[in-house]
């Protein structure tokens, strides 16, 4: 039997860029972090940042989300300018930012947790479709964000921004200090995503694991994307990942 499909196919076509980032600057107070980000993403793409720890890649996703402060350049999202929009509207216009740290309410338990953010649009996945993807919190929906394991809080934070109707999602580190057999899961869970039409930035460390899920890649240093090129051409591109990442 065909597995169920988890959403409704999103309005915008396939290989149509959703994303345009060009120029950008951000600053957190007077620190100058971001020095002209450049780079695209295509609607049912997974486009990956890598870089090393400081490089601006998680400022760059909150920048796109609208929390950073001081930012300038142009962000364009479905063709529309977000540069000056604030996060609240941009959360409204599709995209979703899973943060690094997680940011589950640790007090609520699992139920609370998934109810808690508000559907900003249609076609957000149910409780039973976000447990075709992740069973474990369906088995711990009364247990306490402090009861959960690394892996499980990691579920949970993904499974919050599938609800809210989001297409494009931001996924900053989601296999940071986890087990592989998580990992693995975590993998399995962006494909699956990927394969319903769902548009994917991710931030990683672990290029092992980006290099499992991701169509393209960019590489950012100092505040700057570097270089870029996709999956197909990793193998010739290995010499300088290990010289831009010590992989």
């Amino acid at each position: 039997m065909a597995e169920a499909k988890l959403a409704e196919a999103p309005a915008t076509e396939a290989g149509i860029e959703v994303l345009s980032v060009k120029d950008l600057q951000a600053w957190y107070g007077e620190s100058h972090i971001l020095h002209g980000i450049n780079f695209s993403v295509k609607a049912g793409e997974v486009v990956t940042l890598l870089g090393r720890n400081g490089a601006g890649k998680t400022t760059t996703l909150k920048s796109v989300m609208g929390i950073i402060g001081k930012r300038t350049g142009s962000i364009r999202f479905d063709n529309q300018e977000i540069i000056r929009t604030t996060s609240d509207r941009i959360a409204r216009m599709g995209i979703a930012f899973c943060p690094e740290e997680r940011g589950i309410f640790s007090s609520l338990d699992v139920r609370e947790n998934l109810l808690l953010p508000p559907v900003v649009r249609a076609g957000g996945l149910s409780l039973d479709q976000i447990f075709t993807l992740f069973p474990n919190l369906k088995e711990r929906l009364s247990s306490q964000g402090t009861k959960l394991s690394g892996g499980e809080q990691q579920m949970l934070a993904i499974a919050r921004i599938l609800r809210t109707g989001a297409r494009f999602l931001m996924l900053d580190e989601p296999t940071e200090g986890l087990a592989p057999v998580i990992i693995q899961q975590i993998g399995h869970t962006i494909a699956r995503l990927k394969s319903e039409g769902f548009t994917i930035l991710l931030v990683e460390q672990n290029f092992r694991f980006a290099s499992t899920v991701a169509d393209r890649y960019y590489i950012v240093e100092h505040g700057k994307v570097i270089d870029g090129f996709a999956n197909s051409e990793l193998s010739a591109n290995m010499d300088k990942l290990h010289t831009y990442l010590g992989v």
